[in-house]
C-alpha cells in the first residue's frame, strides 16, 4: 500500500492588493456582482400567476427573491454534503 504524503493540498489562491484570496471567493464575488448588475438593469413590471392569484410586481424584486432562494438552497445542499 502506498503511503500518503503528510503535505496537505491547499486551495488555489491569488494575491490581490497584497492579500491572498481563494479563487472560489473571487468567483463568488464576480457572480454576485453580475447578479446585482442584472437585477438593477431589469426594472420593468411583470405579471406572475401563482396558483390562483395573479400578481404584478417589479422584475427586480422577483429576481432578488429568486436569487436569495437560490443562495439559501445552495447553502443547505453544501452543508448536507459536508456532513457526509
Amino acid at each position: 500500500m502506498a503511503q500518503r504524503s503528510a503535505k496537505q493540498h491547499q486551495p488555489p489562491t491569488v494575491t490581490v492588493k497584497g492579500r491572498d484570496m481563494r479563487l472560489r471567493t473571487l468567483g463568488f464575488l464576480l457572480l454576485l456582482g453580475l447578479a446585482i448588475w442584472f437585477i438593477a438593469v431589469n426594472t420593468g413590471s411583470v405579471t406572475i400567476r401563482l396558483w390562483v392569484p395573479t400578481v404584478t410586481l417589479p422584475l427586480w424584486s422577483v429576481l432578488t427573491v429568486t436569487l436569495l432562494f437560490g443562495v439559501l438552497l445552495g447553502l443547505i445542499i453544501a452543508r448536507r454534503r459536508a456532513r457526509r
